[in-house]
């Protein structure tokens, strides 16, 4: 009761809950004494390493290959995509921490893949497992903020059964992350969580700070607009493409960008490119619309 109390009154201090009354907006602090934070958007321009997926899946980019091309593309932080490190051990992610700083490039965070979605304990069991061995791994990476994904509805279930089990995988994470100061983003990719009502359901339902959304804009099928603002108050970091669903129709940016503006949004704005057109050229033109809107709508 106590804390439901303290995150009421940080919604009436920072008047960001107009977007949603499911659960308190990301980043409502545990501790009264903290001062609320400044309803002033500061919008960063990042680049996750999936922009160049072909690139390091071919082994033609290493993970410090990457890192460099954020420096020349003028980024301020960026997503390190795990599944193409060359390794997990502690003296390897030293080592590429260690590379990002002397060349002036924070980690806005890092990204595995998970299923948390699982009808049976065991596997529930197995991805809670997996998800703390990564708030290990990105805490020696030196990042504050791990991707997560909540999976695919089994057939037959309901989308309550699902929340339910995502929540019972996600909330013990959490406790765990928080040991280490990291922010689990849940992201909206499709399966349970294709629907923003289903990802506010799930934050409700673990009632952590140390859990946000990955919002990644392109990836609702439908009425994307409504679902991103309702998603707004509990971004903890944001992927983006130009346009939203298989289809790939058109995203107006530009209004994205205004929502995110109103929210008082705070954190990274990451390319995340997946055209056709070849991603040396293709993730240059889609920063440069990133970072003209940043300037746009910022206070950096």
């Amino acid at each position: 009761m106590k804390n439901s109390i303290r995150r009421r009154e940080f919604l009436k201090v920072t008047g960001a809950a107009a977007a949603s009354s499911l659960a308190a907006p990301f980043g409502a602090s545990a501790r009264p004494e903290e001062k609320s934070p400044s309803s002033k958007p500061r919008l960063l321009v990042g680049c996750c390493a999936y922009s160049f997926s072909n690139y390091l899946k071919s082994g033609k980019m290493t993970m410090e290959d990457f890192i460099l091309k954020g420096v020349e593309l003028g980024v301020q932080g960026v997503d390190i995509t795990t599944y193409w490190l060359k390794s997990t051990e502690p003296a390897y992610l030293a080592h590429l921490r260690n590379f990002a700083y002397k060349n002036g490039m924070p980690f806005s965070g890092a990204a595995i893949g998970t299923n948390m979605c699982q009808a049976d304990a065991a596997k529930r069991g197995e991805e809670l497992a997996k998800i703390k061995e990564w708030v290990d791994r990105t805490e020696l990476l030196g990042a504050s903020h791990l991707r997560v994904f909540g999976g695919e509805l089994p057939a037959g279930a309901t989308d309550q059964q699902g929340v339910g089990w995502v929540v019972e995988v996600m909330k013990p994470a959490c406790d765990y992350a928080a040991t280490k100061g990291i922010i689990l983003g849940i992201e909206s990719h499709g399966g349970i969580t294709s629907k923003a009502t289903n990802i506010l359901a799930i934050l409700k339902g673990v009632d952590s700070p140390f859990a946000g959304c990955t919002l990644d804009i392109s990836n609702f099928p439908e009425n994307p607009y409504p679902q991103i603002e309702a998603c707004i108050p509990y971004a903890s970091h944001t992927h983006v493409r130009d346009y939203y669903g298989e289809r790939k129709e058109p995203l107006d940016l530009d209004r994205v960008w205004q929502m995110f503006a109103k929210g008082g949004y705070k954190g990274y704005m990451s390319a995340e490119y997946e055209a056709e057109e070849d991603a040396m050229t293709g993730v240059p033109k889609l920063l440069a619309k990133i970072k003209t809107l940043c300037q746009k709508y910022s206070s950096v």
